[in-house]
């Protein structure tokens, strides 16, 4: 039962769902294929061919793409009540980057002929799949000017801050972020090496900024951060 609340009020909340009648939601997630996954499983490979998109209900995903000397870079996290491989199923496309499975996972997905015919019946759908998409267009413009104008600390200060906003919980040190992330995670989401992340945190904590353990960071100063991201 609470499971069930729970899938009830991600679905709802979800801003690709923003306008729709509630009493057409249940009738849109009947037409989707709900999946439960363990943390570690890979939803979708980068070049296979884009059969579905998903929403998240629970849990999170970390999308990821491969450079030719097999380093991994992180692209982004899709977290509950956001949706991935909307524009590449759409238009028939292989997938431009793997989803895997961060902590325990619930999504829920759509085929392309399932979710055209859902934009066609529900035109605010389609609206919303296109916001959506142009906000991770803008974010990736962003994140491309943060690599090419900015020093890697003030980079891992704004990528620190951007996944606290998206997925912080206050804690009596500060601010977690709620799921599993390590200094080699935010090496690959900044484009730098884990010696210079660790080397950047480890002169946070002396100050005050930040705690970290074993896949665990606490933002204790967030304005602190802040400052930094904005001055360097």
């Amino acid at each position: 039962m609470n499971s069930q609340i729970a899938f009830s009020d991600t679905f709802c909340r979800s801003d690709l769902f923003a306008g729709i009648e509630e009493n057409e939601l249940s009738r849109i997630c009947s037409f989707g294929h709900r999946r439960v996954c363990e943390s570690g499983v890979t939803l979708f490979r980068e070049g296979d061919p884009a059969l579905r998109t998903y929403l998240v209900l629970k849990g999170r995903l970390k999308l990821s793409k491969l450079h030719e000397d097999g380093k991994e870079a992180i692209v982004r996290y899709i977290n509950p009540g956001e949706i991935t491989a909307a524009v590449s199923v759409s238009n028939e496309k292989n997938y431009p980057v793997t989803a895997q499975v961060v902590g325990p996972c619930e999504v829920v997905g759509w085929d392309r002929e399932t979710m055209l015919e859902l934009m066609t019946a529900h035109p605010r759908l389609a609206i919303n799949m296109l916001r959506a998409a142009v906000d991770r267009l803008d974010d990736i413009q962003k994140r491309y000017l943060e690599l090419c104008a900015e020093r890697v600390e003030q980079r891992i200060a704004r990528a620190l801050l951007r996944i606290m906003k998206q997925s912080g919980r206050k804690t009596g040190e500060g601010v977690l972020i709620d799921f599993r992330f390590s200094r080699q995670d935010l090496a690959d989401y900044t484009g730098t090496t884990l010696y210079t992340v660790s080397r950047t945190l480890s002169n946070w904590e002396k100050k005050g900024w930040i705690a970290s353990g074993r896949e665990r960071i606490v933002v204790a100063d967030p304005h602190a951060l802040v400052t930094f991201a904005e001055t360097g």
